[in-house]
């Protein structure tokens, strides 16, 4: 059996002609160009069962008809095989042969000309054909509903449009390409984009975990790949927990836990974020589950965190299950905030059990960016973590990742009057400690 031939041929049988390469506005028509591709003859009757048995020798192209008619015999009816499978009889193996040999159907292999379009071709064919050679073609995005969000590189840019109209054409259902044009590093994380196809309109609706949200894409922050982080954390919830989400954006930590009868306090700075969360709440009948706060995150740690964990420690019972999450998702800076939690509370310190459980999110771009995130969780919260688990979230860029580190909240830093083993203040203590670190390095 001839075997199949390698992916670079295939590209130069199909590639659009060189015409194209440059091209900056999209001209559809300019890709047309006609081949020739070999068929075998079948009558009209038999097409279906010859269909099924050489599906796998069949020519597979988007939108393109592998059926075509026989202008000189009305009973028969040609179909359309893969060039790089079969270029004769020999393509075909033993049991191919039995099969013709059942239904009276002729092995021989002629050659068609067959039209090849724009539609029949694929995104990085017709992108890759455009771009000057040599360089790199994105064809990947991040879909948000109808929105596919895009991060496109600088030589990619003068073909931005053209990028745009080819991913929203090989896309059904999508109806806006967006690229991104800087870095999120704004107070509310949202990020500068334009639209390079279809439509204006980002207002948006996706379901992740089986919970719907709706935002405008362009003024708040969502990331579809964080859909696993949200589903991973609700799970170590259970009914009657506490959370308190300091950066909650549109709802997708707060609403599932509130979805698991959790009691929760979420908030978030920016006023758009904010709006959409409690339109969310709404969406998913959780209005009356969720406090809505739209304070800075410290504000938020310092005020009402304080408030509500005050509360709960002074009703605290060792019959009491239920356990206090804080869920600190901000990861360019979650962790300078940790310090906010420093003698937050003005009491005394009872029993490990109410101390609350902090998820805090950074990045990492350390070789070893376990012990990276640690370091700096325990430099914000001016101690020592005796115990901690970090779990990597995703890689963000080449040498960049996003981790989540979760501990107990130390006495030592939530109780202002708590004492260490040498009875003395554990803040004051650990920042001995580090001074004497320092002048041992310096020796």
């Amino acid at each position: 059996m001839e075997q199949p031939q390698d992916d670079c041929e295939e590209v130069g049988l199909f590639s659009p002609p060189p015409k194209v390469q440059g091209m900056t506005t999209l001209d559809r028509d300019a890709f047309t160009k006609t081949i020739q591709a070999p068929v075998i003859k079948v009558k009209k009757e038999l097409i279906h069962i010859v269909m099924k048995n050489l599906k796998h020798r069949i020519l597979k192209r988007p939108k393109l008809k592998t059926i075509i008619e026989d202008p000189s015999d009305e009973d028969h009816k040609k179909i359309v095989l893969d060039p790089f499978l079969v270029t004769s009889e020999d393509a075909f193996d033993e049991r191919d042969h039995e099969f013709f040999k059942k239904f009276q159907i002729s092995p021989q292999i002629c050659q068609a000309d067959l039209q090849v379009t724009y539609d029949n071709l694929k995104t990085d064919e017709i992108l890759k054909a455009i771009l000057p050679k040599g360089q790199d073609v994105t064809t990947g995005f991040t879909r948000v509903g109808h929105i596919a969000h895009m991060n496109l590189r600088d030589h990619q840019l003068p073909y931005k449009n053209l990028i745009g109209q080819v991913i929203l054409d090989k896309n059904p259902g999508l109806t806006s390409v967006v690229n991104k044009t800087n870095i999120i590093d704004s107070t509310y994380r949202n990020f500068q984009m334009e639209v390079l196809a279809g439509e204006e309109n980002m207002i948006t609706k996706v379901k992740e975990n089986g919970i719907a949200y709706e935002f405008d894409f362009s003024k708040v922050y969502w990331n579809s790949r964080l859909g696993t982080e949200h589903d991973r954390i609700t799970g170590l919830l259970k009914s009657g927990d506490v959370v308190f989400d300091v950066f909650a954006g549109v709802g997708p930590f707060a609403i599932p836990a509130a979805k698991r009868k959790c009691i929760v306090y979420a908030n978030d700075l920016n006023p758009e974020s904010y709006k959409w969360l409690l339109h969310n709440c709404k969406l998913n009948k959780v209005d009356k589950k969720v406090q809505p706060f739209n304070v800075d995150g410290r504000e938020f740690i310092r005020t009402v965190i304080k408030k509500e964990l005050s509360g709960y420690i002074k009703s605290f019972t060792t019959e009491r299950e239920n356990h206090l999450h804080i869920v600190m998702n901000l990861p360019a800076m979650a962790v300078e905030f940790l310090d906010a939690f420093r003698h937050l509370l003005d009491m005394e310190y009872c029993s490990e059990d109410i101390l609350p459980t902090v998820h805090c999110y950074g990045f990492s771009k350390d070789d070893n960016p376990e012990k990276d995130i640690r370091k700096q969780a325990e430099q914000y919260l001016g101690t020592v973590l005796d115990s901690c688990s970090v779990h990597l979230v995703r890689n963000v860029a080449p040498n960049k990742e996003m981790m989540c580190i979760s501990f107990k909240l130390p006495a030592k830093v939530l109780f202002a009057n708590q004492l260490d083993c040498a009875g003395e203040p554990a803040l004051k203590r650990f920042r001995k400690d580090e001074e004497s670190t320092e002048k041992e390095s310096t020796r």
